[in-house]
């Protein structure tokens, strides 16, 4: 009977609504399964089997100690994704990785500290918004402001191109007084009719997909808390949004992942492109799709005996 740990925190514990499918999942398929803290210190992880990385939702302020505490608890078990992953992936400027494979990502204008954060908005809203924008002009009356670091959109707001007094406010205190990397994004109008689509991939192979209904409005006040609430519905993803989320893990530059989520929009063309990659802690919404949580269990039950 292997022992698997599904990460946590404290307060993610009761909102993780993947964890009670998956834990029953498991133990039908003969698993022990415990829900520890990433950041409880009383914990042996040698204790474990494998450890999978499942709702550390609180890692974002605490990004130097949740990369050490992986590559500790790697050393001790099995720790899926893996350290390397975690490091790569939560940190988007991944999004340029993609970019130069050739994968169409969100056009995106990363800002980093030291930068003069007004010029650089300035660009930006003139039309620059640097090498990840295809080679062609993205038309837009609305953006965004993201960290590079952040998860469940905190510190994500969406501005009118005529309210770039207050978007300057949000990047000067991401860039220049938390010294955060930050992203300018275009917002695509068509989130708002089409929401996103979601496609999940478990042990290299497509599982299931759902629709992320839109989530930023404008003149809404930052999240608080772990993350936003979202709408949540199974979708079926189009041929061309399969094609974009293979290419897309295709060019993950790590061995197949246990899992990855593919969040992808539509471009002002009606063409598919990639907002996120999710390799670190992706909830994936079994609900949505029947047998997904079994079909996770069973590749966890394999690869903790090695």
């Amino acid at each position: 009977m292997p022992h698997i740990a599904l990460v946590s925190t404290f307060d993610a514990l009761a909102l993780d609504e993947d964890m009670p499918p998956l834990v029953a999942a498991l133990v039908r398929a003969g698993a022990k399964v415990s829900t520890p803290c990433w950041d409880d210190a009383t914990v042996d992880w040698s204790s474990f089997d494998l450890a999978l990385l499942r709702s550390t939702w609180n890692y974002v302020e605490r990004i130097d100690e949740f990369r050490a505490w992986t590559r500790r608890c790697s050393q001790q078990t099995r720790l899926l994704n893996p350290p390397e992953v975690v490091d790569w992936n939560t940190d988007k400027h991944y999004l340029a990785h993609l970019h130069r494979a050739g994968v169409p990502v969100v056009p995106s204008r990363f800002v980093e500290p030291g930068e003069d954060s007004r010029a650089a908005l300035r660009h930006f809203l003139a039309g620059g918004v640097d090498s990840l924008s295809a080679g062609r002009a993205v038309p837009f009356d609305q953006f965004v402001v993201k960290p590079s670091i952040g998860a469940g959109s905190r510190d994500t707001a969406r501005y009118r191109c005529t309210d770039a007094d207050r978007a300057l406010e949000h990047l000067s205190r991401l860039v220049d007084d938390e010294r955060r990397s930050a992203l300018l994004q275009p917002y695509l109008a068509s989130v708002d009719q089409l929401g996103e689509t979601a496609l999940v991939y478990f042990g290299g192979e497509a599982s299931h997909a759902f629709r992320k209904g839109p989530l930023l409005r404008l003149d809404s006040a930052l999240v608080e808390g772990l993350f936003a609430t979202e709408e949540i519905t199974a979708r079926q993803p189009g041929a061309d949004e399969r094609a974009l989320a293979a290419a897309a893990y295709a060019a993950i530059p790590f061995a197949a992942p246990l899992y990855a989520r593919v969040d992808m929009i539509r471009d002002d063309r009606g063409a598919p492109v990639i907002l996120e990659l999710e390799m670190t802690e992706p909830s994936v919404y079994f609900g949505c799709a029947p047998g997904s949580a079994d079909r996770l269990a069973e590749l966890l039950i394999t690869r903790s005996a090695g």
